[in-house]
């Protein structure tokens, strides 16, 4: 058994959930992230059927009190957090020009996906340094690889979202940030991108599914090598920023 603790944030559905289980199968312990009580506590139930030890942490990762609430518990219940799993996000309008898309839409974008991401890892740092060889993973996208997007030959230059691929293109940087920071304390922190997957996220339309999108981001969890701190993978591979 691993014996080790991991946080996903947003972990009640769709690629979050299927870490969970993943993970949850390699012998972690499970705090399951949810907004959502009710639809949290489901998950965790059919986690806990395939005889995961999981219990649901309430996390809305856009209010500073939940997320703090959430720390304060993790910390009076086990003392520690091995792995920090910034799963969250939302879409916000798509397909939309970056001209017609509402500055109140990309700032709940940004809410969610870059100062979520900031709030939660600030406010389980303490934690973090608490265990030994702890590990943050940011679940961003190829979206926000500014490699990728200015490519006119590559897929992903098609995409109109503005405010999704910048709060991305964000993320990595925060990666940075933080991997820069944590670094002295034995802290990993990196970014994945799970590719693009079939969810409610998108109407169901990539090509992936949930299954090989967590395959990636546990194998950053579990397996990567110490010197992928502060890299942006995809399939285990290092992707272009």
């Amino acid at each position: 058994m691993k014996n080790k603790s991991v946080l996903i944030t947003g972990a009640n559905k769709s690629i979050g959930f299927e870490t969970a289980r993943q993970l949850g199968l390699l012998g972690y312990k499970i705090w399951l992230g949810s907004r959502d009580e009710t639809r949290g506590q489901a998950a965790v139930d059919q986690l806990a059927a395939e005889g995961i030890d999981v219990r649901l942490l309430v996390i809305d990762v856009t209010k500073t009190e939940s997320v703090e609430a959430a720390a304060q518990r993790v910390l009076k219940e086990e003392g520690k957090l091995d792995m920090l799993i910034n799963n969250a996000g939302i879409s916000g309008a798509q397909p939309v020009a970056p001209s017609a898309q509402s500055i109140s839409d990309v700032m709940a974008v940004y809410d969610t996906n870059v100062f979520g991401i900031i709030r939660v890892t600030q406010a389980f740092i303490p934690l973090l340094k608490a265990a030994h060889g702890a590990r943050v993973i940011m679940v961003s996208s190829g979206l926000g690889s500014l490699t990728w997007v200015s490519d006119p030959h590559h897929p992903y230059a098609q995409v109109q979202a503005m405010g999704y691929t910048s709060s991305k293109t964000a993320v990595n940087a925060v990666t940075v940030a933080f991997a820069k920071e944590l670094i002295d304390d034995g802290i990993s922190v990196t970014a994945v991108d799970p590719g693009y997957t079939a969810t409610d996220f998108n109407g169901h339309t990539g090509p992936r599914n949930v299954a090989t999108a967590a395959a990636g981001i546990v194998w950053l969890a579990d397996e990567a090598p110490a010197e992928a701190n502060a890299g942006f993978y995809f399939d285990q591979n290092r992707a272009p920023w």
